[in-house]
């Protein structure tokens, strides 16, 4: 209900400014985008940067010593003016957009609106109204982005009957065409997709000694070991498989004695009768040959110190690890510069002086997937660019159950005809066999839970999953690492009862990275994140 009143009150506010768009964007740089055409909602994504509480983009050179440059061997633009000029453009576009295309270039736009803002000089009497405008111009970006990402490719309705499944594909196998197949792959339910961040593993992996690993979070709601035995077996080319496997879920994953809805869609839907067939979704396998597009960018003057622009020039820039989820940014003269915008990522082309100003050809250079995907739940959009849904929520049973109901784990239907045999216990030993088969090590993780929802009952089938998990792992050779109980207390690392918020998901990443009983790959492919 709240979502949906973020949705309707973004909505509300686009109609009500995009008639005065363009005069607001002249005399203070300012617009916001245009009421949205598609199904996707911009509220999520809004409320998300807002909730990140950016710090300043503008790069603080206060402290540099002032050089005194020539006017005449230094031509000078006014940043301010170039980026309300930028602005404007955008808003007039977005009031027409309705194509993929068309919000790939309100993006653009505010891409360089932000660049010329950001360009004002620390010193100048504008420095802090412009930084401010360079928070509300990422916003409208951010939300260009999103425009653009959910207006989608109608030439296929092929699906998999599960939309974070449709979206975790195309970003994976967009993931892979853009750095090649992780070193680490996660994969569960929705308590993996929330539980492991895969950046802070990377991170934590480096300072514990392995350095330059690749980890992705392919996981899906409502997972179970039929279905990460779908996705290991049969959805995923071979070549297309990581060196490690964490399959980070629970019991209610095993239990054969539940409704298995989530693998009866998939298995049921017109994806599954392809792959039936031999035939299994990929992305274009060439670059397409786009019309470049110039874009205009502040560019230093003489003696500046930021020369490693200047060496990335015609080389692939790729959105990263440790960059902004929807935004991808390159050292400047005047700081950092956002370089790429939208789902479509660009190559930076070429860089060339021209009277005080770089142009940079910006090429898309990811087009639809052939197998397009149906329209994505608005929990897609909180997906990072290595599959991985950081929930910010903090649990407290005081205030909860005001808005649910409590329900016991003997009505609960995860736990319904407990039976750990069964359907899920052959997609379990099938996956075990298949990485054994190929020497890809796998390590389960029961991750943890909160005290108020291990009551009689869930506890009691805890215990028989942990007993079960041990013998297994002893007799088939896989990792198992028991975190179920390892903070029943620590409400502030979850989201609900049974999901962990992202400062669980760190919590528990840093402990993985830590098991030094854990043997962890090398790097395969030089290839980086970012």
């Amino acid at each position: 209900m709240i979502r949906r009143y973020i949705a309707s009150l973004s909505t509300n506010i686009f109609k009500r400014t995009f008639a005065t768009a363009a005069v607001l964007a002249l005399t203070v740089g300012s617009s916001s985008p245009k009421q949205p055409n598609t199904a996707a909602t911009s509220g999520s994504i809004a409320s998300s940067v807002l909730a990140q509480s950016p710090t300043s983009l503008l790069a603080r050179n206060a402290n540099q010593t002032k050089k005194s440059l020539s006017v005449s061997s230094c031509p000078q633009n006014d940043g301010f003016t170039e980026a309300v000029n930028f602005a404007t453009q955008a808003s007039n576009l977005a009031q027409s957009a309705n194509s993929k295309q068309d919000w790939d270039e309100v993006a653009a736009l505010w891409v360089q609106a932000v660049a010329w803002m950001q360009a004002v000089p620390p010193g100048s009497p504008r420095r802090a109204f412009a930084e401010k405008k360079v928070i509300e111009y990422m916003r409208n970006l951010v939300y260009s982005q999103q425009q653009a990402g959910a207006t989608r490719s109608q030439a296929s309705t092929v699906s998999f009957s599960s939309d974070l499944l449709n979206e975790q594909l195309e970003l994976y196998l967009s993931y892979v065409a853009a750095v090649g197949p992780p070193d680490v792959l996660i994969v569960g339910s929705s308590r993996a997709l929330q539980g492991v961040d895969p950046k802070q593993l990377k991170q934590s992996l480096a300072q514990s000694g392995s350095p330059g690993l690749k980890v992705f979070n392919f996981s899906v709601n409502g997972a179970t070991a039929q279905v990460v035995d779908f996705q290991l077996r049969r959805l995923l080319k071979p070549d297309h498989l990581p060196q490690m496997i964490v399959w980070a879920d629970g019991v209610r994953g095993f239990n054969s004695g539940r409704d298995d809805r989530t693998f009866n869609s998939i298995v049921d839907s017109e994806g599954s009768q392809l792959l039936a067939a031999g035939i299994r979704p990929e992305l274009p396998s060439d670059e397409p040959n786009e019309i470049p597009l110039c874009y205009k960018f502040p560019q230093p003057c003489a003696n500046n110190t930021f020369r490693r622009a200047q060496a990335s020039v015609d080389q692939p820039f790729r959105g990263g690890q440790d960059a902004h989820p929807t935004l991808k940014f390159l050292s400047s003269g005047t700081g950092i510069l956002p370089v790429a915008s939208n789902a479509a990522r660009y190559h930076l082309k070429a860089i060339t002086a021209d009277a005080g100003t770089q142009k940079a050809q910006l090429i898309p250079v990811l087009q639809p997937t052939t197998v397009a995907m149906r329209q994505v739940s608005e929990l897609a959009d909180l997906i990072d660019s290595n599959g991985f849904m950081a929930m910010s929520g903090r649990y407290n049973p005081n205030t909860y159950y005001r808005e649910r109901a409590y329900v016991s784990g003997q009505y609960d239907r995860d736990y319904e005809n407990f039976n750990l045999g069964g359907k899920q216990a052959t997609a379990f030993n099938s996956v075990v066999a298949f990485t054994k088969a190929r020497k890809i090590p796998l390590i389960f993780v029961n991750l943890p839970l909160t005290n108020d929802y291990l009551d009689g009952t869930r506890l009691w089938a805890e215990q028989q999953f942990r007993q079960r998990m041990d013998q297994l792992s002893r007799q088939k050779g896989f990792a198992f690492r028991d975190l179920s109980q390892r903070w029943p207390g620590r409400n502030d690392y979850f989201f609900d009862p049974s999901h962990l918020n992202r400062f669980g998901a760190i919590a528990v990443s840093r402990l993985l990275a830590a098991d030094s009983s854990i043997i962890w790959p090398r790097p395969k492919s030089s290839r980086t994140e970012g």
